[in-house]
């Protein structure tokens, strides 16, 4: 799948979202190294703690479905630039993949691309990860 056509899977996603507080509609699309996409959209809560990103409902919608190999996430919303994915998204993704290419677009076409270690070049490490040494 091309970059392309993952925007595009985005941009459908986006069309489902939940938005009636914030009215900013964000879709994202989750490639896994098998070649499947998996989409979220954002979920908002009258209790903004509470609201669900695009990016997460993706990475859970994956997660249901066995995947874990992620490559790739388009993140797309109606911007005049394109948005980056939150500092949490961020650290969802990392537990992932830290090197995952991160495409970032509007709904009329602007576009970024970035490494997520870019984005977060120093992500909080999990139990796993500081123990393997011990």
């Amino acid at each position: 799948m091309n970059k392309k056509e993952l925007v595009d899977e985005a941009i459908k996603a986006r069309g489902k979202s939940y938005s009636p507080y914030s009215h900013f509609a964000v879709g994202a699309a989750l490639l896994t190294k098998s070649g499947r996409v998996f989409t979220g959209c954002n979920v908002e809560n009258i209790s903004y703690r509470l609201t669900m990103c695009a990016e997460q409902g993706a990475v859970a919608s994956a997660m249901a479905q066995g995947e874990r190999d992620f490559v790739t996430i388009a993140v797309v919303a109606d911007s005049s630039r394109p948005i980056v994915p939150c500092g949490a998204c961020r650290q969802v993704l990392a537990e992932f993949n830290p090197g995952m290419e991160v495409i970032m677009a509007t709904v009329s076409g602007g576009e970024e691309t970035a490494r997520l270690d870019e984005l977060l070049p120093r992500p909080a490490q999990g139990i796993l990860e500081s123990t393997k040494d011990v």
